[in-house]
């Protein structure tokens, strides 16, 4: 399977994409994390993002897809996510064991591309800040130098720069322990590229939407558990399962909603102290 995926749209036309993020499967079709069944709530939102029926050109999975780094947990992935009318890209998250993600993955037909162009106005870059065996994130140097090539040879389209780990404060002292050590790294490079406009992440497991250096960061709800903002300890929110869409607009603005399922159905228990 090829690095790169080109995905033609008409000149002018808005892009849609959807944003999948932290669905902590389970090899176990009953396993739950934090009282939530994972797999049902992430079935219940593309459930719901089917009964939407809006059109979208790709399907973004910004880590964290299993939580028990079985080969099953990445083939309960896929085999939903085949179900939608649009190709997927996936990173790793800090839970991800590559290993299996990379072959199920790929077996079960989801790109393994890093770099989309779509149309010829836009391009997505997905970066690996997995440190496996611990929760913080760091982009090593074979990723800073790719990230340099890739935006470097690509001067003139706008970029919507994805990865697992938030590069800047969260407001949630316990989280920002856990995010990208070396942002200012990442800063580095992409200083000169005025065109990175928007960063997209996942990890937090809750909505933000922020500036960092100029540019704007947006955080999604995870397909499963909450994590309550600004607070100093451990603290799971009482919000629904959420996902993101964002229009990527002609001369590199972005638009974007979250959804949430209604109900309280796959709420968590709040009892938990962590996880």
């Amino acid at each position: 399977m090829e690095s790169l995926l080109k995905l033609p749209v008409a000149r002018g036309a808005n892009i849609r994409i959807l944003q999948i993020t932290d669905t902590h499967l389970f090899a176990g079709e009953d396993e739950t994390l934090l009282g939530v069944n994972t797999l049902r709530s992430y079935s219940a939102v593309l459930k719901v993002v089917q009964a939407e029926q809006r059109h979208f050109d790709l399907v973004v999975a910004t880590g964290d897809l299993a939580q028990d780094h079985s080969p099953q947990a990445y083939r309960h992935f896929a085999t939903r996510i085949a179900r939608l009318p649009a190709p997927c890209v996936w990173l790793p998250g800090n839970h991800d064991f590559q290993p299996a993600m990379v072959d199920v993955l790929a077996e079960c037909g989801i790109s393994c591309a890093k770099q989309v162009l779509i149309g010829d106005e836009w391009q997505l870059l997905l970066l690996d800040s997995q440190v496996y065996g611990v929760p913080h994130g760091e982009l090593s140097d074979y990723q800073l130098e790719w990230l340099a090539q890739a935006l470097a040879g690509q001067p003139e389209r706008h970029t919507l720069l994805l990865l697992h780990h938030h590069p800047f404060p969260s407001g949630c002292i316990w989280l920002d322990q856990h995010s990208l050590r070396n942002a200012h790294m990442l800063a580095e490079v992409l200083q000169p590229h005025q065109r990175v406009k928007t960063l997209l992440c996942g990890h937090i497991h809750q909505e933000l939407d922020v500036d960092w250096l100029g540019r704007r960061v947006l955080a999604t709800p995870s397909t499963c558990v909450q994590f309550k903002p600004h607070c100093t300890n451990f603290t799971i929110d009482t919000l629904g399962p959420g996902w993101r869409y964002l229009d990527l607009l002609p001369g590199g603005a972005v638009q974007t909603e979250v959804r949430r399922l209604d109900g309280t159905e796959h709420l968590p228990d709040t009892d938990y102290e962590g996880y």
